[in-house]
């Protein structure tokens, strides 16, 4: 089991880890925080200070088309904030 499935790099997200040093990170929905942290840490090579998550519903959606409507509904996924320590960084950039 993938405890971390992508991490999400947003302006938002961004501008967060530059000033809190703070990383946002899509999980397994079933991952508690002691699993977050040591992923992170092993995955990254960083201190985590503190992991904070957040469960998000799936949204309906409906558009008409020619066909009719369509109805559908978004994933539902959960969230993961993890603070570093003071002076380490994560550079999601550096693979490419």
């Amino acid at each position: 089991m993938a405890i971390i499935i992508k991490p999400i790099v947003t302006e938002k997200m961004t501008a967060m880890a530059d000033k809190l040093n703070r990383y946002g990170f899509r999980v397994c929905p079933d991952a508690n925080k002691l699993q977050i942290k040591k992923a992170v840490e092993e995955l990254y090579n960083v201190t985590v200070v503190d992991v904070n998550t957040m469960n998000y519903k799936g949204k309906r959606k409906s558009r008409y088309t020619k066909a009719g409507l369509i109805v559908g509904k978004t994933a539902a996924y959960k969230k993961a904030l993890v603070t570093l320590k003071k002076g380490e960084t994560i550079d999601f950039y550096s693979n490419i």
